[in-house]
């Protein structure tokens, strides 16, 4: 199957308030390679070649909306164990994780700047 994304190309109004936070966040997710690139905080998924990347620059005026990036985790124990990373991190009004409905177990979440996540396991069925 084709890669069904490339990158995540996400706003914080400070960089430098937001780095601690996305430094302990991006690599536990599995964007494991960071990249020097001026003005970005960016982490590649180091198991290609080319690889999908996660990367954070400033904008001043970046107001977090209602939208959501989810990530999917392989187990409950791995949305728990990315939960407390995040947790760990500073993130906010977390909710979870937890069974919300039968085959989907999932943690929510926001950066200390508002923009949101989520972690989830679904399991077939």
């Amino acid at each position: 199957m084709p890669r069904l994304y490339d990158h995540i190309d996400l706003r914080v109004p400070s960089l430098r308030n937001a780095t601690p936070f996305y430094e302990a966040v991006i690599p536990a997710l599995g964007f494991t390679r960071r990249v020097d690139v001026e003005d970005w905080l960016q982490y590649e998924n180091s198991s290609e070649s080319a690889g999908a990347f996660f990367g954070v620059t400033e904008s001043p005026e970046h107001v977090a909306n209602e939208n959501r990036i989810a990530f999917w985790a392989e187990s409950e124990g791995e949305v728990d164990r990315l939960a407390e990373i995040a947790i760990r991190a500073g993130a906010r009004n977390v909710e979870g994780p937890m069974l919300y409905e039968a085959g989907y177990y999932a943690v929510f979440f926001e950066d200390p700047c508002g923009n949101r996540f989520e972690v989830c396991h679904r399991q077939e069925g």
